[in-house]
């Protein structure tokens, strides 16, 4: 696994010996697999499925896949599962990672699985809601107190403000807490030039590090990099939780921007799985009322409506415009224009990132 890089210099020891506790941190807890979630043994069973999701989806599948194994159709069914990076999930599978169910970030990481023949061209329409069982908005992590006054998009570019987020060559995370701002900025596409101002803006003066995933982002912002971590809303909710009885000093809270991004997280079974039947019925089940009700409690917005209706009252802050990837003209477009080998977005990390 790659471990954040430092990118300033200037901040010398301090920010080597940071660097330094991030890689021992997220060596155990970045990615990688498990059998044994909280303590759960997940893998006995007559039949077998393979999972691989991105990293910060780990805490919902610790709890849909023991869920599952109490029915009466997933009873039998003992389960691996792999955690790491979206895009660098998307092509281990590509290159021959076992799985019957990927969960990935964004869609082209899922689209990478389809022309490499891995993934049915129909994913989309296999499951309900285009295959996309859970998701979140994009929000502010803050130290406690949120000390700097952190509530807007503005605000991660006064001076001296540092900004925790990943790198989208890798992550899919990344690309979601990029899109938040370009959308703001650029009033939903409008005006490119200054969606992508406030990016270079980002990229060249407050981003310092480059996690190469959501969960690393997370672990460098708790070892003390950063002022302000950009990320999804599940994943400061679980840090909130966490450091709730924590002293003062070291308890983590958040922010709900106004105007913030829709993430869309799908899902899809495989055409190379060993047990596709059973790889369907795990994947219903991630849709079920059960499903959709433990994805609300690990902090993921439900896709069912009634779901969400009900569990309104578990997301706070008040959302007055969200964007979301249609309002940019859809995946395809996005990718190629922002995060492909010549988008948009691509060529500011390049030419910004290691400065």
């Amino acid at each position: 696994m790659n471990t954040p890089v430092a990118r300033r210099p200037a901040r010398g020891a301090v920010c080597l010996a940071a660097v330094l506790a991030v890689v021992l941190s997220v060596a155990g807890c970045g990615g990688g697999s498990t059998d044994t979630p909280d303590g759960v043994d997940i893998s006995s069973g007559s039949r077998h499925l393979n999972v691989v999701a991105y990293a910060i989806a780990k805490n919902g599948f610790d709890a849909l896949i023991p869920a599952f194994r109490e029915t009466r159709a997933g009873s039998d069914i003992g389960f691996s599962s792999s955690f790491g990076a979206s895009s660098d999930q998307s092509r281990k599978v590509a290159r021959g990672l076992p799985a019957d169910l990927v969960a990935l970030s964004v869609e082209p990481d899922v689209t990478r699985l389809v022309s490499a023949g891995v993934v049915a061209p129909d994913w989309k329409r296999q499951a309900p809601h285009g295959s996309v069982p859970f998701g979140s908005v994009v929000v502010f992590v803050v130290r406690t107190g949120n000390p700097l006054g952190i509530r807007g998009w503005d605000d991660l570019l006064r001076p001296g403000v540092e900004v925790v987020t990943p790198n989208p060559g890798s992550s899919g995370s990344a690309k979601w807490n990029l899109l938040a701002p370009y959308a703001a900025a650029s009033d939903g596409g409008r005006d490119p030039d200054a969606g992508l101002g406030y990016v270079r803006r980002l990229v060249r003066d407050h981003v310092r590090i480059l996690p190469k995933s959501g969960r690393e982002a997370t672990s460098a912002f708790q070892q003390g990099q950063g002022d302000v971590l950009i990320s999804y809303e599940n994943e400061a909710k679980m840090l909130a939780r966490k450091t709730r009885d924590a002293p003062a000093g070291d308890r983590i809270d958040y922010v709900v921007p106004e105007t913030t991004f829709k993430i869309e997280n799908p899902v899809a079974v495989t055409t190379v799985g060993g047990d596709p039947a059973a790889a369907r019925d795990f994947r219903d089940f991630l849709f079920s009322a059960r499903g959709q009700e433990l994805w609300a409690r690990a902090g993921f917005r439900p896709s069912d409506p009634t779901v969400a209706a009900r569990t309104a009252g578990d997301f706070p802050g008040r959302i007055s415009r969200l964007w979301t990837v249609a309002d940019l003209g859809g995946w395809p477009t996005v990718d190629e224009r922002l995060f492909g080998t010549d988008g948009a977005i691509t060529r500011v990390y390049e030419s910004e990132a290691g400065r």
